[in-house]
């Protein structure tokens, strides 16, 4: 009995986030039907290889501050094969996209399942993680960026990739779908909050408005079967979402026994000070997936230890968050962008898991030091007046 409630209960949360996940690359898949994107790719319009680096980095980081990180590296990645050909340097882009929307999510609270869950569980308030974990979060994506431009791949052969855009025309409608599906993304935070229905629901319900919208845009077109639904399903990556839930239900059997409890608790007798909880815990993001790690903080940790928006939930959030750009197999994204783009777990290991950590470690830094400095941006702002009065 045991055995199959801790099952039926781990199904369902490992299928929401695979359904959640059916839903964002079908409507990411309609949209790039229509060459929807061709609004953004045709704005980044540079080829210099160092500022395309930089220019997808903060793109990335933007967009997953709103969209979920795997929706945007989802996104990202797809936009990437029409930026550049297949290449070394390619996967680098990839992997700033990787760490680009980890570093983004961890500063708002609809940009992360894991800072999602801290919020709504009250460990986090929007307002006050917003200004507090900007600054750590931007530098944790500028240090990585800043060393990887100075790598040979990036700077080699200054191979000005000729445009890989043989410019194709954007579909009938291309606009309406890509703003509709656009939409539809930003919404399911919106309708998490109104309905209090799990997202999976919220996403769903946007797939189907998108569906009705593209059934009745090409209605009798039967030219225009490639721009509907049911063969844009047939044409997700079903073996990355499947890939997912293996890994969730893997890491959910670990939780079961009890094991990830066992390890909080070693964690609580075996290291004196907070930070170092919260940066170890990063770390470990790194190896197993963010979120049961942060369900099991939560579940160490109660409210009455550290208040809502303490410093230590904050930093939970940021290293959760940021830690799993370490190793390709710490987050969502990574995973994602393994899948797509046939990357192997070594490959990211040599080329940028230093890089990642650099930034992470830099990224908690800036957070120590304006915590213990007292510099956040609004208030830093707020005293500038009395200085000038005395």
């Amino acid at each position: 009995d045991i055995a199959l409630s801790e099952l039926s209960h781990a199904t369902a949360e490992v299928s929401e986030i695979v359904f959640f996940l059916l839903g964002a690359m079908t409507i990411v898949e309609i949209v790039d039907a229509h060459q929807g994107f061709k609004l953004v790719t045709d704005n980044i319009t540079t080829r210099k290889p160092k500022t395309l680096l930089w220019v997808v980095g903060f793109v990335t980081f933007f967009l997953s501050s709103i969209l979920d990180n795997l929706t945007s590296t989802i996104v990202m990645v797809s936009l990437l094969r029409k930026l550049a050909p297949p290449s070394e340097y390619r996967k680098l882009l990839g992997a700033v996209v990787v760490i680009a929307a980890n570093a983004g999510g961890a500063w708002t609270p609809i940009g992360d399942v894991t800072t999602t869950m801290l919020w709504i569980h009250g460990q986090i308030s929007t307002l006050s993680t917003m200004k507090d974990l900007f600054l750590p979060s931007a530098v944790s994506l500028a240090v990585p960026l800043a060393l990887l431009s100075l790598t040979s791949e990036v700077n080699g052969k200054g191979q000005n990739s000729a445009d890989v855009l043989a410019s194709e025309q954007m579909a009938p409608r291309g606009q309406l779908v890509f703003s509709v599906g656009l939409g539809a993304l930003v919404f399911v935070p919106v309708f998490k909050a109104l309905t209090g229905l799990p997202p999976y629901m919220g996403m769903l319900l946007g797939l189907g408005v998108l569906w009705i919208i593209t059934d009745a845009i090409h209605y009798g077109e039967s030219e225009r079967q490639r721009l509907k639904v049911p063969q844009a399903l047939s044409r997700i990556d079903t073996q990355g979402a499947l890939f997912f839930l293996g890994i969730l239900l893997s890491v959910s059997s670990l939780e079961a026994a009890g094991i990830l409890r066992e390890l909080a608790n070693y964690l609580d007798a075996h290291i004196p000070s907070t930070e170092l909880i919260a940066s170890a815990i990063g770390v470990v993001s790194a190896i197993i997936d963010n979120v049961p790690l942060v369900a099991a903080t939560m579940g160490m940790y109660d409210l009455s230890s550290f208040p809502q928006d303490s410093e230590f939930w904050q930093l939970v959030a940021f290293c959760a968050g940021t830690g799993g750009s370490m190793l390709v197999i710490g987050s969502a994204a990574g995973v994602a962008f393994m899948g797509m783009e046939k990357v192997d777990f070594f490959w990211y290991m040599k080329k940028v898991s230093g890089f990642a950590f650099a930034g992470y470690a830099a990224g908690i830094a800036a957070y120590l030091a304006t915590h213990n400095l007292n510099i956040s941006l609004p208030t830093a702002l707020a005293q500038v007046p009395f200085l000038h009065g005395s």
